[in-house]
């Protein structure tokens, strides 16, 4: 009696480049957070994921150029300004790593302009994650759960893995925004969860007792609200935007009552939510500061040097605008201005015109525009989540105008393919 064995091909190992970018690149923005770190994993991780994307191959699309060239004359600027002050490490410290952030803003926009909706959709999921790590950690320090306050929350305000709860307040933005938004539009797939999650970022940003986070969190749940509204094209879905915002609006009025019956928060709170603290008033506070250097700045077309603003006046200038202006001078003060003017334009035109990309431009753009905002009251151009995001919408810009120019094919039809 014979016996038949069937033998099947045994299945091979292959190597997919585009998942293992992708993978690569959920890793690298998932670590965002991880600033106590120097250098960061961040830092590490941006320097091997740039030749393993060029490995595979690029496009560049003339949209980027006009990013690419503010950038440069922003840097330019800087190393004028250093030229005086080159034997000093400071100073180059701070230039370099100018450079460097200018380069991954670059490369962010060159890397989402291919494959758009999938790794922006990769990259805000991971950016959620990274928050929602960072808002637990901050909102158990602050509690000091089992003894991380020394950790997470030294000075008695929620910090988690940042050196800073201002910082730390302004990075969990961004995952609010986009559960807000998932929430708002009904595509959250756990509508639950996703409320548990906005909740713990909202959490970990009041309990950061920032001021400039508290009212760009603000600002970012009306123009989010804004978006959804004003782009949705069903009226069911207005309605439920606008019960969702009225019913957000009662809650957080009583999640404040709530929070103002504990001692510990309403002591803080009663700190921090004074408009002018003792070091921003007075001829040598921050606002006194910026007002006399001004005036210092128009006879300087070097600026005062990177580096040196703090040396002049013991304290750094917390205002980007004027701080551009100091260390790279009038070329790199005014490419400042123009680079913040002409993402204004394209992040808003992305944001409320109909295209694949409108959804995900709502959330980055918003984000974005709230560091703008932050940017008069706090120092931003060396944030490494700034650059991720404004590469990210440049990235989008670009994927937007060759859409347009396939003819911008249906919605729909896109969505089928």
């Amino acid at each position: 009696m014979s016996q038949t064995i069937s033998m099947q091909p045994a299945r091979r190992l292959t190597f997919s480049y585009r998942k293992f970018l992708n993978g690569f690149l959920w890793v690298f923005i998932s670590l965002g957070s991880f600033s106590f770190i120097e250098p960061s994993p961040y830092d590490i991780l941006s320097l091997l994921i740039v030749p393993v994307w060029f490995f595979g191959g690029f496009k560049v699309h003339r949209s980027v150029v006009p990013l690419v060239f503010v950038l440069f004359l922003y840097n330019i600027g800087g190393f004028f300004s250093l030229v005086p002050y080159f034997n000093e490490t400071d100073p180059k410290i701070w230039i370099f790593y100018s450079v460097y952030l200018g380069l991954t803003g670059i490369f962010f926009a060159l890397f989402f302009a291919e494959d758009t909706q999938k790794r922006v959709d990769i990259c805000l999921k991971a950016y959620l994650v990274s928050c929602l790590f960072a808002a637990t950690l901050a909102v158990i320090g602050y509690f000091d759960v089992a003894d991380t306050a020394k950790w997470f929350s030294p000075e008695g305000r929620a910090m988690g893995p940042f050196k800073d709860p201002n910082v730390m307040g302004s990075y969990t933005i961004f995952g609010y925004i986009y559960l807000l938004q998932l929430l708002l539009l009904g595509k959250a797939k756990r509508p639950m969860l996703a409320l548990l999650g906005a909740l713990v970022l909202l959490l970990s940003i009041f309990l950061s007792f920032s001021r400039g986070s508290w009212g760009a969190t603000v600002m970012a749940t009306l123009l989010t609200t804004f978006f959804c509204y004003v782009t949705a094209t069903d009226r069911k879905l207005k309605r439920r935007i606008v019960i969702l915002f009225v019913a957000f609006l009662a809650a957080s009025a009583i999640a404040i009552v709530a929070a103002l019956s504990i001692d510990q928060i309403s002591d803080m709170l009663g700190q921090r939510a004074k408009l002018e603290q003792e070091y921003d008033g007075g001829v040598t506070g921050r606002f006194g500061n910026q007002k006399r250097s001004i005036p210092m700045l128009l006879d300087r077309p070097n600026g005062f040097g990177p580096y040196r603003f703090n040396l002049i006046f013991q304290l750094e200038p917390h205002n980007s605008y004027i701080g551009a202006f100091s260390a790279y001078g009038w070329l790199g003060g005014f490419s400042f201005l123009t680079l913040v003017s002409m993402t204004t334009f394209v992040g808003f035109r992305l944001s409320l015109k109909q295209s694949p990309y409108m959804h995900q431009a709502q959330i980055v753009w918003t984000a974005l525009f709230m560091f703008f905002l932050q940017a008069f009251q706090i120092d931003i151009d060396h944030w490494r989540f700034v650059y991720l995001m404004l590469g990210t919408l440049w990235g989008l810009e670009t994927a937007r105008r060759r859409w347009l120019s396939a003819g911008s094919p249906p919605l729909e039809a896109r969505a089928a393919r």
